[in-house]
């Protein structure tokens, strides 16, 4: 049977994983943790392919705990009754570890039949997950359990993978090829920080290239496997709070950056959402005429399509990331939220009701007045109800826009207009 190059070569010993240097290096506290021989319930976070299985298997060994996978994509509750039923066997006495992969696919109840046999210790629990384990995972398994984050293995730490695969697959053709320029350095960079992705492409290139490898041959392979990217997980969301955070914190070349991945992961849709939202959210008063401005943008992408619908939104993104800034809109109505929801309400006062609404018997003279009546179409009149009298939700932007509006009001209501 056919085994993966990257199963072929899958590390023995931790100083022959690539990457994670931050919990793995000579210091790192889960190498000293292995080390120990005590092993605790762990979780892996981080993106697939950098190393989450290979360490676990690692520690397995290290530990001398028979080594039981599941993949919770696939696995039911009676392949964790099976395991359960294993450590009243002989290969229980000295415990079962449970290398559980993609452990956000399994329920509240699946997760919580692990809890018993994890709190005595008769199961040691490596779980990994590419989402958010403190939303992923259950509170109880959570609590039980050190979590470590894996991070993209970057290009420079790639390189010995590279090698390794290179030599192993051609080792086994009896041959050693050459390269163009560039084709070792290109591959590391182009998988994504995934070593797996990069070794499955070492793998097929050798298949289909005995004697020599080619840029083209290796920008075919490899093409778009360094997008990261899920509509439901945590990179969507990354991604989106990047863009965000580089509009707001005025870096054209980083909004057009992030802006660039979602449109090439074809999520055309988040991409125009997310850039109205910062238009109201982060630049808003400061410069008003970029809510009507980024939704013409949005129109054309969205009528035109990709891949021209890039043009427009690449319009936006700059315009956002270059015009001022202001957050006293999100800040005014957080606020009022805020007092609605904490019941500060109180009767609208009486001026302000609709006249109509009266009915026979209860008319009265509302004392409402008509500020068109007035100088400046303005005159002193309490708006909130009495509850909130006072209360100030909205505060002028130190900037250019909003401090002519205040300019102007400060003007207006420094005199009591008199009635026309």
């Amino acid at each position: 049977m056919y085994t993966p190059l990257a199963d072929r070569i899958r590390p023995r010993t931790l100083d022959d994983v690539v990457g994670q240097q931050h919990i793995l290096g000579k210091s790192g506290l889960l190498r000293r943790i292995v080390e120990s021989g005590r092993v605790p319930n762990l979780i892996f976070y981080g993106p697939s392919g950098t190393g989450k299985t290979t360490v676990a298997e690692i520690i397995a060994q290290r530990t001398n705990r028979v080594l039981r996978k599941l993949n919770a994509t696939t696995a039911s509750t009676a392949d964790i009754r099976e395991i359960i039923e294993e450590l009243n066997g002989f290969t229980g006495l000295s415990g079962v570890l449970l290398y559980l992969d993609e452990i956000q696919y399994f329920n509240k109840k699946q997760q919580q039949s692990l809890l018993e046999f994890i709190e005595d210790g008769r199961i040691t629990l490596i779980a990994s997950t590419t989402e958010n384990p403190y939303f992923a995972i259950f509170g109880a398994v959570l609590s039980r359990s050190t979590v470590f984050e894996f991070k993209s293995v970057s290009p420079a730490e790639m390189r010995p993978a590279f090698d390794r695969a290179l030599h192993l697959a051609y080792e086994e053709r009896g041959s050693v090829p050459t390269m163009d320029e560039g084709v070792a350095e290109y591959l590391c960079s182009a998988s994504g920080g995934d070593v797996r992705k990069m070794i499955n492409s070492v793998d097929l290139l050798s298949s289909v290239s005995p004697a020599h490898i080619t840029m083209a041959d290796a920008e075919t392979v490899a093409q778009r496997s360094a997008m990261r990217y899920d509509r439901e997980g945590d990179a969507h969301y990354d991604i989106l709070s990047a863009l965000q955070k580089s509009i707001r914190g005025s870096d054209p070349d980083a909004a057009v950056h992030y802006l660039a991945r979602l449109l090439e992961a074809g999520d055309l849709l988040s991409a125009c959402r997310r850039l109205m939202v910062i238009a109201a959210e982060d630049i808003g008063l400061a410069y008003p005429q970029a809510i009507p401005i980024v939704k013409a943008c949005v129109d054309s992408a969205t009528a035109v399509g990709m891949p021209e619908a890039a043009l427009p939104l690449a319009d936006a993104a700059i315009l956002l990331a270059t015009a001022p800034k202001s957050n006293s809109g999100h800040d005014a109505i957080n606020a009022a939220l805020a007092d609605i929801r904490m019941g500060r309400t109180g009767a609208i006062p009486r001026h302000l009701q609709n006249v109509h609404a009266d009915g026979t018997g209860f008319e009265r003279e509302q004392g409402y007045l008509y500020p068109h009546d007035f100088p400046n179409h303005w005159t002193p009149q309490q708006y909130l109800p009495d509850e909130l009298l006072g209360r100030r939700y909205y505060e002028y932007g130190p900037n250019k826009t909003e401090q002519a509006a205040r300019a102007y009001w400060d003007k207006i209501r420094g005199a009591i207009p008199e009635k026309k």
